[in-house]
């Protein structure tokens, strides 16, 4: 018999600066047995950044046909679509295809540096696709947050990522390796 996926619940408080997104979002969020929670998180962290009321989560690891996150217009058409991880260039060239704009949340320290080296060249011709990165530290202050039931406030301004309960706070900055030729 197949495991089934872990069910986490996060109301999530977004305070976005950058962008004037101010709203509260209750989230149901899958964990597939085969994600850790620090991949969930940083999914997590990944709605908190892109926050849109039509944001929402694909069956990610559960069927590659979809993202993890992702936004859909009224005729079905992708107009986002956001990998967390390290995604093969097929499978992003495949994603910025399908849809307006690409957004990549790479993580895993000394991994997704070698993982970036190899790919960089390749993704330079996607001009809709933004990569980001967040470093080690702050994944793992974003799986201390993690439980089953999580009240959550998320404030960014300047690029800077502020995430937590009542009890901790982390902080990230997600730093940009790559971005969409469309918003410069």
């Amino acid at each position: 018999m197949a495991l089934k996926a872990t069910i986490f619940k996060a109301d999530l408080q977004i305070a976005d600066m950058d962008r004037h997104y101010y709203y509260d979002h209750h989230l149901t969020i899958a964990c597939h047995p085969s994600e850790t929670e620090e991949r969930m998180m940083v999914r997590l962290l990944a709605f908190a950044l892109q926050a849109d009321e039509a944001l929402c989560f694909g069956k990610g690891l559960s069927d590659e046909d979809e993202p993890d996150l992702w936004v859909k217009d009224y005729t079905g058409a992708i107009k986002l679509w956001i990998d967390v991880g390290l995604p093969d260039d097929k499978r992003v060239r495949k994603a910025c295809n399908r849809s307006e704009k690409v957004l990549v949340l790479a993580y895993g320290g000394r991994q997704a540096e070698l993982w970036w080296q190899q790919q960089q060249s390749v993704f330079e011709r996607h001009d809709h696709l933004v990569v980001m990165y967040l470093p080690s530290e702050a994944t793992e202050h974003l799986t201390q947050l993690c439980q089953r039931t999580m009240h959550l406030n998320c404030t960014i301004q300047d690029g800077q990522v502020w995430l937590g309960d009542d009890k901790q706070r982390s902080e990230a900055t997600p730093q940009i390796w790559k971005s969409s030729r469309n918003d410069k």
